[in-house]
């Protein structure tokens, strides 16, 4: 047995008392490789699940309550029931658990009672869709001991909307998509408009994800996340006053953000030169990493981070100097920030032979710099949300 799971599973007799049938859950982290800020703007995301996780150690009861525990936060149990309706409650962390069945039942999927127990190897707030993986992690809970199955796209919609009306982060779909539907040695294109999804071989032989952790902490619920949204949407207004067709950045050419030069608020045209370049980028990368083509694909990466950091603004200097350090190393293909940005992870594509050199390089550098150690792990693509026992 996985000693992280045999870990959790004591500690949950141990909060919950011994007896009856207990299910482990697994639900991955995830790092998007390429496609920032795209995903509600109906663009193209590449994300790939990865090894550092969230159990969800699990039993049922039959008196319709739902007790919670969480290994971040000892000795704080969140309780609430399944038969009376579910509001947001203390602790806020709790919030997570509510949201999920709250937004099951609404969905018409009759839920047992449930005490849980969350174990998370997540950085909170590193960019690596902590929150996700917990969603998703309590949602696959509550199916499996209620004997249910919900296709990929259902569950990430339903989390996803317990994400927005619950935790209050205005996230896109991609998160819990990858985290409900990653496959192992594969990263997903996405299709944020229509939810299509195309797998893309990422061969462990070849290649490792290194995910680096400037150890600042962002806050997607706080104030510059949701300006980024609203100046997206203050373009699109602009444009579907041109072509009513349009319903989001998706839809606009390079070619229509060019001519409208001058006539867009600077700022609104950065922001939308990002965007539209970044989900052509990415359809690009995809193709690249496809063809095996890994120096080109590295390269996008890099477009990425620049376009990230000088039109989007969400990257901050702890970002840029991993990005910029990463390159240095022999062996390594491409490095960009990950996530919503102003804090969290940069991801590197490197050979399997750079890795050990590219963590001693950036652990030395970045606490040389800044006074700080970063949290560094090596990941292969894993497998999304599972039931383990």
């Amino acid at each position: 047995m996985d000693p992280a799971v045999a870990t959790t599973k004591s500690q949950f007799e141990r909060i919950f008392g011994s007896g009856g049938k207990i299910h482990v859950i697994r639900a991955p982290g995830r790092v998007n490789l390429i496609g920032e800020h795209t995903d509600y703007n109906n663009g193209l995301v590449f994300p790939m699940a990865i090894d550092p996780q969230v159990l969800a150690v699990c039993r049922g009861r039959d008196d319709g309550k739902v007790k919670l525990a969480s290994t971040a936060f000892e000795g704080e149990i969140a309780e609430f029931s399944v038969q009376q309706k579910i509001d947001r409650g203390k602790p806020a962390w709790s919030n997570y658990g509510r949201g999920v069945a709250a937004e099951l039942i609404a969905a018409g999927i009759p839920l047992p009672g449930m005490d849980a127990l969350i174990a998370n190897t997540l950085p909170v707030g590193g960019g690596l869709s902590s929150s996700a993986a917990i969603m998703v992690g309590i949602a696959q809970a509550f199916l499996t001991i209620a004997g249910l199955k919900l296709d990929i796209d259902r569950l990430a919609l339903i989390t996803q909307k317990a994400e927005h009306e619950y935790a209050g982060t205005p996230s896109g779909i991609m998160d819990m998509t990858i985290v409900a539907g990653g496959r192992a040695g594969h990263a997903m294109l996405l299709d944020c408009r229509d939810l299509s999804r195309k797998y893309v071989v990422l061969d462990p032989k070849e290649l490792r994800v290194v995910v680096a952790n400037t150890m600042l902490k962002h806050e997607l619920h706080t104030g510059d996340y949701a300006q980024r949204r609203k100046q997206c949407e203050e373009g699109v207004a602009f444009f579907q006053k041109l072509n009513p067709q349009i319903k989001s950045l998706r839809d606009v050419s390079m070619k229509e953000l060019e001519a409208a030069k001058g006539k867009l608020p600077e700022i609104i045209y950065k922001r939308c030169r990002h965007v539209i370049s970044e989900i052509t980028r990415t359809a690009d990368a995809a193709a690249l990493l496809g063809r095996r083509d890994y120096d080109e694909f590295g390269e996008k990466m890099l477009q990425s981070h620049a376009s990230l950091r000088d039109d989007y603004q969400v990257s901050v200097p702890e970002l840029d100097f991993l990005s910029e350090q990463a390159m240095t190393v022999k062996g390594v293909y491409g490095a960009r920030m990950t996530g919503g940005g102003f804090g969290g992870c940069i991801v590197a594509l490197a050979q399997p032979r750079a890795v050990d050199p590219l963590q001693e390089h950036l652990s030395s550098a970045y606490e040389k710099k800044f006074n700080v150690k970063p949290e560094i792990s090596v990941t292969t693509a894993a497998a999304g949300v599972s039931v383990i026992e």
